[in-house]
């Protein structure tokens, strides 16, 4: 199932694919278009089986969220591979982040947008971020808590280099002691980015 927010994919600026935490669902992360609040861009939010991306933590070693893990990338790929790159926005929250960011860097491309609130790339610590291509000046936005019991900042802030060395154009935000939400200032970031793409 694949929710929708917006104008229809065609007539839209911008596609945002917007993917939901574990134990989330579509209509969870699409809460948050409705709080960015800009009309021309279309939200398509898929639904994960089981409302569960993949079943460990991300910071499991890869093979042990596999086969859902590759299940759940080609499931954005089939959203990304119909929209041009200059139209795409890629995004989550938590769990969803976390495969928005890996999905990014596995297919590199100049974007309209990366909005990562709470995630990094998907591998135990010590995990080298795939290194594909450039990202010819996408921006980026990423939001986090620190601490954040789900997602470390570590991550986040090795995500955002990853990003930054393959050529995004990068915002990192780190808010102490943040709920494990998306907060009002990560709202109004991700809008500016997709007022500006």
């Amino acid at each position: 199932m694949i929710a929708q927010r917006g104008p229809a994919v065609e007539a839209a600026r911008l596609v945002c694919v917007l993917l939901h935490g574990r134990g989330r669902d579509p209509d969870d992360v699409l809460a948050l278009a409705e709080r960015m609040d800009v009309p021309d861009v279309c939200f398509l939010a898929p639904a994960a089986p089981g409302n569960t991306w993949y079943p460990l933590s991300f910071l499991a070693p890869v093979e042990e969220n596999e086969p859902a893990l590759s299940d759940a990338l080609a499931t954005v790929a089939s959203l990304a591979v119909a929209i041009e790159p200059a139209r795409l926005v890629l995004g989550g929250f938590s769990q969803g982040a976390c495969l928005a960011a890996e999905y990014a860097l596995r297919h590199p491309a100049r974007y309209a947008g990366l909005l990562l609130f709470t995630g990094g790339f998907i591998g135990p610590r010590g995990t080298a971020a795939p290194e594909h291509g450039a990202f010819d000046g996408t921006p980026a936005y990423l939001g986090t808590s620190d601490p954040d019991d789900w997602v470390p900042v570590w991550r986040v802030h090795e995500t955002a280099d990853a990003l930054a060395a393959q050529g995004a154009a990068v915002t990192l935000e780190v808010f102490r002691g943040l709920d494990h939400r998306v907060d009002d200032q990560e709202i109004a970031a991700g809008r500016a980015l997709l007022l500006g793409g």
